[in-house]
């Protein structure tokens, strides 16, 4: 018998009703997926209003690339991310989106990532330290990931010690998902924005005085100006849109710097929280990217931004955990004027989902869909580009997707090099999304020194 598949969600067999949908979607919005996603191209129902989730790569690419425009972000997905990040690049939409983003996209290169990495392997370094000091004892590598992709955050956003409170940052944001990211019945229904959710006005306070602080802290480095490599808010200071010279004003970029707090640390922890599962999952895969890393590697240093490239097998086994695992596991668009996808009729304000959990496991698309196997990209050109979605595509496809990429790689690398990660019977982790896929429970394993 083939070995048994790593955890996964156990779709919907039957129909559901508009309150059984809300309450699987409030406790796992994952699970409101239809079984029968994962062998068709497009499945269609209606729970309140019509929807339509959609598996086939072509009228995927329709949605993302070709009628960009006609498939804005749905309402529920700007009502519930608005009161945190504003109008920033993740939730704007046009003219306003494109002068954000073309101001934005230099501080992506590739030059100035590489410039970041030596943040990226100190932070590997400590949290290998922190694991040898467990001692062999069970350790929840999902927590530790999110300590260490924030270590990375807070410092490539605010590295020369301006008056920011990180630890502050990250709680309020905590606190406001929390509170308010479970999706509230007035969105499935479309009520207007004025319409007060209880849970999101409770939550307001905190979010204001977090904004405040970002801003003060934007102003003081306006006036002062920073020493050194320049960090992600210097960039962003420097950024103009080379269309109509327009610079981001405070709020933007406090807007910004707040969605890249949000998207840049707990997406790349989960990839790694889910990567380090899946190779105490599966040893032979481990022992592979072990020695790949020591091959690579100066003894008993962290991974650098330079051995990135010399660590495929390591870069092959993240691209896995984000198509077993996406942090996004879905996202929804409202569809503005008639279409057709998959020779059915869109109506205008039907909702359109790529349910990327489901599409990661399409039978039609994938051998052995639910199996944990990184050699599938090994050839990334043998990868249908539509049919693999972890940061999306076309031109809203993450702009921190490189920065992440190499973040995970050199945290993966450093960690596998110096350890053995076991699992622990019984504790596995069950994947569970509100607004990105985490790892319930934690990723609880043991790491033995070598």
């Amino acid at each position: 018998m083939p070995p048994a598949p790593p955890v996964r969600v156990p779709l919907v067999t039957k129909p559901m009703g508009v309150l059984a949908s809300l309450r699987s979607a409030r406790r796992n919005i994952l699970s409101i997926i239809p079984e029968i996603a994962t062998k068709q191209p497009m499945v269609s129902g209606r729970t309140g209003k019509r929807w339509h989730m959609v598996m086939d790569p072509g009228a995927i690419r329709r949605i993302l690339l070709e009628e960009l425009d006609n498939y804005p972000k749905s309402l529920v997905t700007k009502n519930l991310l608005r009161p945190a990040v504003g109008e920033s690049l993740f939730i704007a939409e046009g003219d306003h989106w494109r002068w954000q983003r073309r101001a934005a996209a230099p501080a992506f290169s590739h030059r100035n990532v590489l410039n970041l990495a030596p943040v990226m392997s100190g932070a590997a370094g400590r949290s290998a330290d922190r694991v040898a000091a467990a001692g062999g004892q069970a350790i929840d590598m999902a927590e530790d990931m999110v300590r260490t992709t924030f270590d990375v955050i807070s410092d490539v956003t605010f590295s020369g010690g301006d008056a920011f409170d990180a630890d502050g940052v990250h709680r309020a944001i905590d606190d406001y998902i929390s509170a308010a990211g479970k999706i509230s019945l007035f969105d499935i229904l479309g009520f207007p924005d004025w319409v007060p959710r209880p849970a999101r006005v409770a939550a307001g306070p905190g979010m204001r005085q977090m904004k405040a602080l970002a801003d003060r802290a934007v102003n003081d480095r306006r006036a002062r100006g920073h020493d050194g490599t320049p960090d992600l808010l210097d960039l962003l200071l420097a950024g103009e849109d080379p269309e109509t010279k327009r610079k981001m004003n405070t709020a933007e970029l406090r807007d910004n710097l707040l969605t890249f707090i949000v998207a840049g640390h707990e997406t790349t922890a989960l990839t790694l929280a889910w990567s380090l599962y899946l190779c105490a999952f599966d040893q032979e895969v481990q022992d592979r990217a072990r020695a790949e890393a020591r091959a690579v590697l100066t003894h008993g240093q962290p991974a650098t931004g330079e051995d990135v490239a010399n660590l495929p097998f390591i870069r092959q086994i993240a691209d896995e955990a984000l198509r077993l695992y996406p942090p996004a596991g879905m996202i929804s668009r409202t569809a503005l004027k008639k279409d057709r996808l998959c020779d059915r009729d869109i109506r205008p304000g039907d909702t359109v989902i790529i349910p990327i959990y489901a599409l990661h496991r399409n039978h039609l698309l994938w051998e052995d869909p639910d199996h944990f196997r990184p050699e599938r990209f090994a050839d990334r050109k043998a990868v249908d580009r539509y049919a693999y979605l972890p940061f999306g595509d076309g031109p809203r496809i993450c702009i921190g997707s490189s920065f992440a990429l190499q973040e995970a790689v050199i945290i993966l690398a450093t960690l596998l090099a110096r350890f053995r990660f076991r699992p622990i019977a019984g504790r596995d982790p069950k994947p569970v999304m509100i607004l990105t896929l985490r790892p319930e429970g934690g990723v609880w394993l043991t790491a033995e020194e070598l």
